[in-house]
């Protein structure tokens, strides 16, 4: 039962996650850079931090517990972060050329798959008597394959979705369609969008041992993962601010309350998919394979999930059946994906 509530509360997370991109849509008068930026304020330090609250206990701090860790392990926590914080910057592209739900499919599939296997494969790097590849079991390694499989099926009638429609359909489902240039894309933004979990392996251990409940023990990781990322977005947005002269958007007043507000609930459905992944992992401490796995299985979901908003904000509409059985396929083996491993674990 503790294993099925974990992977509900996974699930719930990645539900959020693929949410928060409709309260943008209700952001008004601000470019991209200063909304993006803003979001993640919420996203990438405020939430956080208020979650990595939860993992300290009675009579100490957030700081004590950073100023105490090994500074090798939370400046590449850091670091990672700052990586991951480059997929998050072109993933948005990947989503302008190719919608929310194919975007989102291939380079969410690129980062379950790769976010899963480097994070073993650094540690036993910089680590090698953690022994971290044990943790890369055939039923892990299955779970990654099968997850991949499944995207590889969406990006099937991905490519047949472009190949049926006419210029004009796909301008009309997504304005600035291009499978290729989106392609490369989304793969670049999947690559370095695993860095993020690789960041968690690196601070994992950074929490109050005993004292913290096993179901917040990787938020002080996640909140450090996403300073970094809030790093590299925000030296980036600030520099499109000077380049685009867009700095008059935060002077805007007549817009603050609507923006701040949007900027504030997209933040936090963002955050819930790794908030909910600390949360589900907390139950699943009997099952090693789902706590390898659980990154991969967030991401998957994530894809699932991408998939159904984009069927609601119509961006399959003119597709032949077969597309969208297909499409159907490569959903349904990534709900597989993240059950299977179970049984063979």
């Amino acid at each position: 039962m503790d294993i099925i509530i974990g992977l509900l509360i996974i699930a719930v997370g990645a539900f959020c996650q693929s949410s928060c991109y409709v309260p943008i849509n209700k952001i008004k008068g601000w470019s991209w850079e200063s909304y993006w930026v803003v979001q993640g304020v919420f996203a990438w330090l405020v939430l956080p931090c208020l979650g990595a609250q939860l993992a300290v206990p009675a009579g100490h701090s957030l700081l004590e517990l950073w100023a105490g860790a090994p500074a090798f392990s939370l400046w590449m926590t850091v670091l990672f972060g700052v990586l991951w914080g480059v997929g998050g910057l072109t993933f948005g592209l990947s989503m302008r050329y190719l919608g929310v739900a194919l975007g989102q499919s291939i380079a969410l599939g690129t980062c379950a798959g790769l976010g899963t296997v480097m994070g073993p494969v650094l540690l036993n790097v910089f680590f090698p008597e953690l022994d971290a590849l044990s943790a890369l079991t055939t039923a892990v390694i299955l779970g990654v394959v099968v997850t991949l499989v499944g995207i590889a099926i969406i990006g099937v009638a991905g490519s047949m979705k472009a190949s049926s429609l006419s210029e004009e359909e796909k301008r009309a489902a997504v304005k600035d369609f291009n499978f290729p240039k989106g392609l490369a894309i989304a793969l670049l933004a999947g690559f370095m969008s695993g860095c993020f979990n690789v960041g968690l392996e690196f601070g994992k251990d950074i929490n109050f041992g005993e004292l913290t409940p096993a179901m917040y023990k990787t938020l002080p990781a996640t909140a450090l993962v996403t300073l970094g990322g809030f790093v590299t977005n925000a030296v980036y947005c600030f520099w499109q601010n000077q380049k685009n002269h867009t700095w008059a958007d935060y002077t805007r007043r007549d817009v603050w309350g609507n923006n701040l507000l949007f900027c504030l609930l997209a933040g936090a459905l963002w955050y819930s998919q790794f908030f909910g992944l600390s949360l589900g992992k907390g139950f699943l401490t009997g099952s090693p394979t789902l706590m390898t796995l659980s990154f991969c299985i967030l991401m998957a979901l994530n894809v699932v999930f991408s998939n159904v908003w984009g069927i609601i904000l119509k961006e399959w509409k003119g597709c032949s059946r077969s597309t969208i059985a297909v499409l159907v396929v490569g959903i349904a083996v990534l709900i597989l994906s993240s059950f299977l491993p179970q049984f063979l674990g």
